[in-house]
């Protein structure tokens, strides 16, 4: 066995909290190493915080936390195949590699956009009647 494999594991997990490990490790590189993973999660905060200060309904919620995470999702998605296609490639352009990176980067690019459409499905509707208090007080 090479010296670089000695060390490392090779087996499926046995222990569920090993798994919750390596999962949250993941999530740890992901955040770190992926700028635009960070201005998900600021966006998404932010949403929550909007969520919180225009007392949103049951509904709302479920809708706003459903499109929060699943752009966090995909964005770890890509990022898992931005580095599958970095390792074998050897970071040297391969058209295939490429049409992979772009494919998934436009799985984010939609998902982020659907995110949007709920988002103002959702906000637009209150921001517009604070609008409307605001004028009417006047």
């Amino acid at each position: 066995m090479p010296m670089a494999l000695k060390d490392k594991q090779t087996e499926k997990n046995k222990h569920f909290i090993t798994s919750l490990e390596f999962a949250i490790q993941g999530i740890r590189t992901v955040f770190k190493e992926e700028r635009n993973m960070r201005t998900h999660v600021l966006m998404g905060v932010l949403a929550i915080i909007a969520g919180f200060l225009f007392g949103l309904h049951t509904m709302e919620w479920l809708w706003l936390l459903f499109v929060i995470f699943l752009v966090l999702i995909v964005e770890i998605i890509n990022t898992a195949f931005e580095n599958v296609v970095d390792m074998c490639t050897d970071f040297h352009f391969h058209p295939i590699g490429k049409k992979i990176k772009d494919m998934a980067a436009g799985a984010v690019l939609i998902t982020a956009c659907f995110s949007v459409i709920v988002g103002c499905i959702i906000f637009l509707p209150k921001v517009w009647q604070l609008v409307e208090e605001y004028i009417l007080m006047k």
